[in-house]
């Protein structure tokens, strides 16, 4: 299963073009750094939250998108070493210098997979989703990440990865922390399902929040008030390897 890091990021909307042709350009040189896969999905059905959401996780404003985005490595030590690479590159330092958002406000990590399920394809649609969950909830977190897996292959999803926070760094103005109100005793979950295209995640979700099996009980294995998600139009998707 992949090693991942995981972005959320504002970016301004008339930016749009600008933002892709930035990544196809940090595509080049997370291919020579390792990396797998790097997709970059823009922001088309984020609802806001009570306690807290992905527009407030990087305190987007009015005017701009919110981005899940993610790049994929073959294991960690591959996905460690490209970090430490990129620390020390000169064509990253220059590639950051002139970024189409504000980089003081996206926030970022290193996960490990825990669940990996379908056998992918060319999505059409993202649901992305971040959480903080009890350390002591992991297996049962995983348990029930395997149950809804399940589901949402059923309806017509071609991949779901769960993925558990291996490096979270604090951020000067946000940090996926702050974002999900991380308590003492958690750990971040960077998770998302992989669609043919909206129609199909839309019907799929009605069958599912209809399904008895599907409801939220009392034994959820995290506090779903914090729970942050959203719904995304890929505007890149690079096969690295």
């Amino acid at each position: 299963m992949p090693y991942v890091d995981g972005f959320v990021t504002p970016v301004p909307t008339a930016n749009k073009q600008a933002y892709v042709d930035h990544a196809t350009q940090a595509a080049d040189l997370f291919r020579a750094l390792g990396a797998t896969r790097m997709v970059e999905a823009w922001g088309d059905d984020v609802p806001d939250g009570k306690l807290n959401d992905l527009k407030k996780a990087v305190q987007a404003k009015p005017d701009e998108t919110v981005l899940f985005s993610w790049i994929e490595y073959p294991d960690a030590a591959t996905g460690k070493a490209a970090g430490e690479k990129m620390a020390n590159d000169p064509q990253a330092a220059e590639m950051m210098k002139d970024m189409p958002f504000d980089g003081s406000r996206m926030i970022y990590a290193s996960f490990d997979s825990i669940l990996e399920q379908g056998g992918g394809g060319n999505p059409g649609y993202v649901d992305g989703f971040v959480v903080a969950v009890p350390q002591a909830k992991k297996h049962a977190y995983i348990a029930m990440a395997q149950k809804a897996a399940g589901m949402f292959e059923k309806h017509g999803a071609l991949r779901v990865v769960e993925t558990w926070s291996a490096d979270v760094p604090e951020g000067k103005v946000t940090d996926y922390h702050r974002a999900t109100l991380r308590e003492e005793g958690e750990s971040v979950v960077y998770s998302w399902i992989e669609w043919p295209d909206k129609p199909t995640r839309d019907t799929a979700w009605e069958k599912i929040m209809a399904d008895p099996d599907m409801q939220p009980g009392p034994d959820m294995p995290f506090d779903g008030k914090r729970m942050m998600w959203g719904g995304f139009a890929p505007v890149l998707d690079a096969k690295l390897a």
